[in-house]
């Protein structure tokens, strides 16, 4: 019987994103249409932000040399208003939050800082700093200055950024199309009635949320029985897809058919076994363009593989420049031991910067448990045997927008 491989982790998650080597098809969008999808080409700013000097504050504007003196107000500026230079010896302004500052005043002061003399005249301190309150035109973001680089996963304070702008439409990466199904005889879904030999399917549920915490929207195409001739014609229909995920089917079993059934319409698989624990049974390739991911069969195997290896792949395909899993510092709360030799996919949990391993890591890869008690990942190196209590490691939060 052919035997696993044992492709090093760093190798494989190497190997699964150098897949990718185009960007996905673009299209013109509203903003408001925009939330999570990727921008396709740099944006740049076409109006100052802000587009003129305005007051921070409602208070009065003056000329930094008048501090300390008692000033006639000369007249008083709204938001909205266009007002021309036209300040006299001992003069200010009464100006509202927003409203612009004529070219002659140079400080704000807010009403509360000052003494009012009567309806005219106001007093203003001596230690005001120049400056203070003033917004200068172009300080946030000045016209030719990059407001959104190519490749940004577009959030609301984007969308605020192109509203400032005027900018009612964007070009935006087409969302990447992903299939999901399981494989298995035994499988009922959780919606039928399930007796004591038979099990629900949690692969292809648990599978599409977690990728919808991402931003990406999958298909759920069924459960491919374990039969040779049937997986070849399921999978023949499948090609339309950018991204094809399977769970189960791909040990090495006499009923596991899913890589001979893709290999027949044309995979070419990077790597079929990693040496990680658990869901050494992984296999990641291509079906002509089509992304093949095979995670592993036992729910907590296939929950955590499809996180650490797919959630990259899958930002990088949708042509999201930040696409690797950015990983925190945390320490850790007991001694840890683990076998060496491979890579070990501890769960967790982290809270106030403690990482606790979820059941001092005593559990099955065909578990749930341990995915519902944990919110944050720590993979291991391979020649680590033990993490000592309040040794500092690495860790992945594991939860998208959630």
């Amino acid at each position: 019987m052919q035997k696993l491989t044992s492709t090093p982790l760093e190798t494989a998650k190497k190997l699964s994103l150098g897949l990718i080597d185009s960007k996905p098809l673009s299209e013109w969008l509203p903003i408001s249409d925009c939330l999570g999808l990727v921008n396709a080409k740099d944006i740049t700013c076409e109006k100052n932000l802000p587009s003129f000097n305005n007051s921070a504050l409602d208070g009065y504007a003056i000329k930094h040399s008048d501090i300390g003196k008692k000033l006639k107000i000369s007249q008083t500026i709204f938001a909205g208003d266009s007002k021309q230079s036209e300040l006299k010896t001992d003069e200010c302004y009464k100006i509202m939050t927003g409203a612009k500052i004529p070219d002659d005043a140079d400080t704000i002061v807010a009403f509360e800082d000052t003494q009012k003399i009567n309806d005219d005249f106001v007093q203003i301190p001596n230690n005001v700093k120049k400056g203070n309150a003033f917004r200068k035109k172009g300080e946030e973001v000045a016209i030719g200055e990059i407001l959104i680089t190519k490749g940004t996963l577009l959030n609301s304070s984007d969308i605020a950024y192109l509203a400032s702008q005027g900018i009612s439409q964007v070009e935006v990466y087409k969302k990447i199309s992903i299939a999901i199904f399981s494989t298995g005889n035994e499988l009922k879904e959780p919606w039928e009635s399930a007796n004591e030999d038979e099990i629900y399917n949690v692969n292809s549920s648990a599978l599409i949320a977690l990728f919808a915490e991402f931003g990406f929207k999958a298909d759920y195409c069924g459960v491919i029985p374990d039969n040779l001739e049937q997986s070849k014609a399921y999978f023949k229909k499948m090609k339309k897809y950018d991204v094809l995920v399977t769970t189960g089917g791909i040990s090495m079993g006499e009923a596991d058919f899913v890589e001979d059934a893709l290999k027949a319409n044309g995979l070419k698989s990077l790597f079929h076994g990693v040496n990680i624990k658990p869901g050494r049974p992984t296999m990641i390739g291509k079906m002509e363009n089509t992304i093949v991911a095979s995670m592993p069969g036992n729910p907590l195997a296939a929950y955590v593989n499809a996180f650490l290896f797919l959630i990259p792949l899958l930002k990088k395909l949708q042509g999201n420049t930040s696409f690797e899993h950015k990983t925190i510092k945390a320490k850790m709360s007991d001694d840890l031991k683990i076998k060496p030799n491979r890579a070990n996919l501890v769960l967790g949990h982290f809270e106030n910067g403690i990482f606790k391993a979820t059941l001092n890591n005593r559990y099955g890869s065909g578990m749930i448990t341990p995915i519902v008690l944990s919110n944050a990942l720590f993979v291991s190196k391979d020649e680590q045997n033990i993490i000592k209590k309040d040794e500092e490691i690495d860790i992945i939060l594991l939860k998208g927008n959630f």
